[in-house]
């Protein structure tokens, strides 16, 4: 069979390839008329725009300031987005990187790590450990709390390395001083401490916190190396008569700052285990409430060696190497070989003589030291203008150590938060006597206050604590000398409590 073939008709053909005679080349068709019922569809239709229009758009684009991506997140690969992540935390942080842990740690001129976690809304606070890494610290915090950190000096924070073991640990409150060994040293009563073979024990009263906010009832308690207890039969240690109340490795030690404001205890002196899992809420949290400051912190030194052990010791031998280690901007400048080779001259004659003998070079100097310490006297004696004596008696007020018109208790409390340590001081503007000032001083854990009244003697200006017998031209005079003498005061003044912390 032979097939033939028709030429096609044109309408079976696109339009887009044969065009209508007169339509210029790039041109689409115009759309078919729509059939009877059928929706008529929006078509898009070309804008024409000239080379020189676009042009100008694109300057007019570069001109104009570049606007940040205010979420970056989002247009980051899922793996590293903290949204999409599956390894990111939900608090919103980034990922962490192995390679490059996110580390933050603060110190201040001692060496020592000076980072304190706040809670406010628990008023609880405590010092972090300088092997504690703050970021790892702020992960555990709720979602949305006012948990925040704070620096500030922390005399106190070693101290139980330096200080003598009746002082830090009374021998009522130690239990292997019980036992024969009462005169043990203050090496040996921390190396019982920080041994794991040991087992020494803090026990003593504390008052702790039941369900209801006025419900403190007082128990014998014992800090061992498996936990804190507290005996339900008086003094008993029957272990049917202990019952389990914390563990040391799975909590944190802090002090309660406004006790009687929060959880309504009897003294001031509280402290708060929490356990790590507790993130939230008052449930769950362990107050206890001492009779004093020296049982308080013995409580809380005995956690920290318990729970820390050797690494609290290591913090403390590196804090101490940091400090005594010199600094590059304090360092004093290396003697020069023309420092070396100064000898002692003298001048009293028409020419200058070298003083080859050692004798008689130390006689001179103790002369010159004496002539110049009669020409200070005296021009110290001499009467000063008003300007002089006025810069004299304000020069306390550029000293870190001063600190205004402050209360009595706004003393005690700055000189708390830095620890008790002797010798923590400051000095105050006197509310009874509004021309005398106050020296707060903490000795044996608690803060005593002196009392400084300016006299007038033959127009001059003088400070004493004694009744005149031991005058001072202004306090920065006796500030210094009572850090170099003891003079009426129980002990030297040797830290200052300063409002900048770092």
């Amino acid at each position: 069979m032979e097939l033939g073939l028709s030429p096609p008709h044109p309408s079976s053909f696109p339009e887009d390839l044969y065009p209508a005679p007169g339509t210029p080349p790039g041109t689409p068709p115009p759309p078919d008329p729509p059939l009877p019922g059928e929706v008529k569809r929006s078509q898009p239709l070309p804008i024409p725009t000239s080379r020189k229009l676009l042009r100008e758009e694109e300057l007019r684009a570069s001109s104009l300031p570049s606007i940040p991506n205010p979420f970056p997140e989002l247009c980051s690969p899922p793996s590293q987005t903290p949204i999409l992540g599956g390894s990111c935390s939900a608090r919103g942080l980034l990922p962490r990187d192995a390679s490059c842990p996110h580390v933050v740690k603060v110190y201040s001129e001692d060496g020592a790590c000076r980072s304190v976690e706040c809670h406010p809304h628990l008023a609880l606070e405590r010092g972090l450990e300088d092997h504690e890494s703050v970021v790892e610290v702020q992960a555990a915090w709720p979602i949305g709390g006012d948990s925040r950190f704070i620096f500030r000096k922390n005399f106190a924070k070693y101290e139980l390395f330096k200080s003598s073991p009746h002082a830090l640990f009374p021998e009522k409150m130690v239990s292997s001083c019980f036992d024969a060994h009462t005169g043990i040293s203050h090496e040996d009563l921390i190396q019982n401490f920080l041994n794991a073979g040991s087992f020494p024990e803090i026990q003593g009263f504390l008052q702790l916190r039941g369900s209801g906010r006025k419900l403190w009832k007082r128990f014998f308690c014992f800090l061992r190396r498996s936990g804190l207890y507290y005996s339900t039969k008086g003094t008993s240690k029957d272990p049917r008569h202990l019952q389990y109340v914390a563990d040391v490795n799975e909590s944190n030690v802090y002090v309660v700052t406004q006790g009687r404001k929060f959880y309504g205890m009897p003294t001031d002196f509280g402290f708060c285990i929490k356990p790590n899992k507790l993130r939230n809420g008052h449930k769950g949290l362990r107050i206890f409430c001492s009779e004093d400051e020296q049982s308080r912190t013995c409580w809380l030194a005995a956690f920290r060696l318990f729970k820390y052990g050797m690494q609290l010791y290591k913090n403390y031998q590196q804090a101490q190497s940091r400090h005594l280690r010199p600094s590059c901007v304090g360092s004093p400048p290396l003697r020069s070989v023309s420092d070396n080779t100064l000898v002692a001259m003298d001048f009293s004659g028409h020419a200058g003589r070298v003083i080859e003998n050692p004798r008689e070079a130390l006689s001179a100097a103790l002369e010159e030291a004496q002539a110049w310490r009669k020409k200070t006297n005296h021009r110290l004696s001499l009467p000063t203008p008003c300007s002089g004596s006025s810069l004299s008696a304000a020069i306390h007020r550029t000293q870190p150590w001063f600190h205004g018109r402050i209360s009595r208790e706004e003393s005690q409390r700055l000189i708390g938060q830095q620890g008790l340590v002797d010798g923590l001081f400051l000095v105050r503007e006197s509310q009874r006597n509004p021309q005398g000032f106050v020296l707060s001083l903490c000795h044996l854990q608690k803060v005593k206050h002196y009392l400084i009244l300016p006299s007038e003697e033959e127009g001059r200006l003088y400070f004493s604590m004694d009744d005149g017998q031991t005058r001072f031209t202004d306090l920065l005079q006796l500030v210094e000398f009572h850090q170099l003498n003891r003079g009426i005061l129980p002990c030297l003044l040797r830290h200052c409590c300063t409002r900048v912390a770092l």
